[in-house]
C-alpha cells in the first residue's frame, strides 16, 4: 500500500514538473510573441509619424511658396500704384 501511494506521489510530482516546463515554455512563446508585437507596433508609429512630417513638411513649403508669391503681387501691385501717382 505505502509503494503505491509513494507511486502516486512521484506521479503527481512528475506531472507537475512536467505542467511547470510546458507552463514556462509557453510563457518565454508568449513574451516573444508580445515583444514581435510591440517592435511591429513602435514600427508602424514611426512610419506613420514620418509620413506626417513630411507631409507637415510638405504644407509648410506650400504655404511658404503661396505667401511668397501674395507679397510679389503686393509688392508690384504698390508700385504700380506708386508709379501711378507720380506720373499724375
Amino acid at each position: 500500500m505505502r509503494k503505491i501511494v509513494l507511486a502516486a506521489a512521484i506521479a503527481t510530482s512528475a506531472l507537475g514538473l512536467a505542467a511547470c516546463g510546458e507552463t514556462a515554455e509557453t510563457t518565454d512563446e508568449t513574451v516573444a510573441e508580445m515583444n514581435a508585437d510591440a517592435e511591429t507596433v513602435a514600427d508602424e508609429a514611426t512610419a506613420t509619424a514620418e509620413e506626417g512630417m513630411a507631409e507637415m513638411e510638405e504644407g509648410a513649403e506650400g504655404m511658404a511658396a503661396d505667401t511668397e508669391a501674395a507679397v510679389d503681387e503686393a509688392v508690384e501691385n504698390a508700385e504700380a500704384e506708386a508709379e501711378e501717382m507720380t506720373s499724375e
